[in-house]
């Protein structure tokens, strides 16, 4: 499920936000995009939140609102201020250009000035993981918003597929009277008039009562119907794990449904084997947000 949290507080003497997103995902993946100095509590953050989510492609972004106070002195590397403008003398002279040595360039390179080690206030691995928290709890909030909204259309769609369901059972008995019927008259106008063999005839009826019955695909199919209704209902109360679950009972449905609809051999059943179709399809693809 997707899903976006923000926090933002007071850390190491600046102000640090913290954004999490997620997205659909089969597996937990995380993705971090922090400053060089949080880099360090990636494994910690990685785990807390392994703890709190467990499965979507997870981005947390970092950025100071308020940049840390740096106070104390700045170092000069003059070893390297040399290195740059001779590299630079060099590069006039060889390449025959014109122009002179820049102060402010020259400084703006990489360690020629340099904070004193004592500049920044250390950051404290607790506020950090503290601001992640809030961000994480943020989004976990809006997934269980669109948990349960998606709650709601998966039993929407179990209610339709029970209602075709019993559409099939009110209709099967008639269907076997119907192939009865049907069966008679087309060996009564074979035989032309010729007795009939009642003991032959209820055979072949049964032999063909017994091929065409759906019974125990239409217990199987309302007991899976069932099984996702308490699976989603045992999902709401706790997290994790239902996905799979229904994903299973949507491919068990699914062969339920086929299987009636090979000996349905009947127009109203075949349209409401359709319809089951169409709910079930919509139904595992729901699923697929399903954690």
């Amino acid at each position: 499920m997707t899903g976006f949290g923000v926090a933002d507080a007071p850390v190491g003497g600046g102000r640090l936000q913290v954004e999490v997103r997620s997205v659909n995902h089969r597996h937990f993946n995380l993705q971090l995009k922090v400053p060089g100095e949080l880099q360090r509590l990636e494994a910690e953050s990685r785990d807390r939140l392994r703890d709190r989510i467990a499965r979507g492609h997870v981005t947390v972004s970092a950025r100071w609102i308020e940049e840390p106070a740096r106070g104390g002195t700045l170092r000069l590397n003059l070893e390297r201020a040399r290195q740059v403008a001779a590299a630079l003398r060099q590069l006039k002279a060889v390449l025959n250009l014109s122009g002179d040595i820049d102060l402010g360039w020259v400084a703006r390179q990489s360690d020629v000035l340099q904070p004193a080690e004592s500049a920044q206030a250390p950051l404290e691995a607790a506020d950090v993981l503290l601001v992640v928290d809030a961000a994480a709890e943020a989004m976990l909030a809006m997934r269980r918003m669109e948990g349960a909204a998606l709650g709601a259309e998966l039993e929407r769609l179990l209610a339709s597929l029970a209602r075709q369901l019993a559409v099939v059972e009110q209709r099967a008995p008639q269907r076997l009277l119907a192939e009865r019927d049907r069966l008679r008259t087309s060996v009564a106008t074979l035989l032309d008039g010729r007795s009939l063999d009642e003991a032959r005839m209820a055979q072949e009826i049964a032999l063909l009562a017994d091929k065409l019955d759906i019974t125990e695909e239409m217990v199987r199919l309302k007991a899976h119907v069932a099984a996702c209704r308490s699976a989603l209902q045992q999902d709401a109360a706790t997290t994790g794990g239902g996905g799979r679950q229904l994903g299973f009972l949507g491919q068990e449905m699914l062969r339920e449904i086929n299987t009636i609809g090979s000996k349905a051999n009947d127009a109203a059943i075949a349209q409401s084997v359709v319809t089951m179709k169409g709910e079930l399809e919509r139904f595992r693809e729901q699923v697929e947000n399903v954690e």
